[in-house]
């Protein structure tokens, strides 16, 4: 169970319910079925809220993650802790990858519930229409974003080739975070629109930050080619743009 911001705020407990329940219904099973090898993920958001930066791999444990998220939070942590007795009892080699914030076409773009950058494809992409645009919060949050297909080629290589137990953040570099106002203005731009932007700063932020290390990740693959963040927002809203009538929304 997935979902952004206020979508957290409003159903805490479901997410840990149905998360704690999916894990373990989906990675008990696997193991009864001999299942070799399992790769669940998470989410940067399970980190610890009062951190040192950059977050790594060694640090998912390290404190309570921020309470807008906690329900969450908590369950994806579990998977962790699962993986490892998992192996620990039994030899299974069950990880998880660690994703950034990920963009890309067939997203959820739910104004209200869908996670910050679909959303704000799908509220653009409305303004355009309507003449004005608005934005929950005041954009000063910073974020790292993987286009999905990137993402996609980086899964495919965690279950081929990586063989540890512990989970690796897949990511861009710390270089290449921006902030909720940069990736307005790429949307903007991406859809040519000439509208104003209206900020609601009444809107809760979230956790302003959670800048990942993709150190892990580059010792194993370091020529690996990240899509460039402006082209990976234009194909996002060319996409939505093109399959509107039937996009998750």
């Amino acid at each position: 169970m997935v979902g952004g911001l206020f979508l957290h705020l409003r159903e805490n407990l479901n997410f840990l319910r149905k998360n704690i329940a999916i894990n373990d219904n989906v990675l008990h099973t696997a193991h009864e079925f001999g299942v070799v090898k399992v790769v669940s993920c998470l989410s940067t958001c399970i980190f610890p809220d009062k951190t040192i930066y950059p977050i790594d791999e060694t640090m998912i444990h390290n404190g309570p993650p921020h309470p807008s998220n906690s329900g969450y939070a908590h369950a994806k942590r579990m998977v962790d802790v699962y993986n490892r007795a998992c192996f620990q009892q039994y030899g299974r080699k069950y990880t998880a990858i660690i994703p950034t914030n990920i963009l890309g076409p067939y997203d959820n773009f739910n104004l209200d519930d869908a996670h910050v950058l679909p959303a704000l494809v799908h509220k653009t992409f409305t303004a355009k229409r309507h003449g004005s645009g608005g934005v929950w919060g005041s954009g000063r949050g910073l974020r790292q974003f993987i286009y999905s297909l990137d993402l996609a080629h980086l899964c495919l290589w965690v279950l081929r080739e990586y063989d540890e137990v512990d989970p690796i953040i897949l990511s861009v570099g710390e270089d290449e975070e921006i902030t909720i106002k940069d990736v307005v203005d790429a949307i903007v731009e991406a859809y040519e629109f000439t509208g104003p932007v209206i900020y609601d700063t009444s809107k809760s932020d979230g956790q302003l930050k959670k800048t990942a290390s993709n150190a892990k990740l580059r010792r194993y693959r370091p020529d690996f080619v990240f899509t460039d963040f402006k082209k990976a927002i234009k194909e996002t809203c060319d996409w939505f743009a093109a399959n509107y009538d039937s996009a998750r929304k």
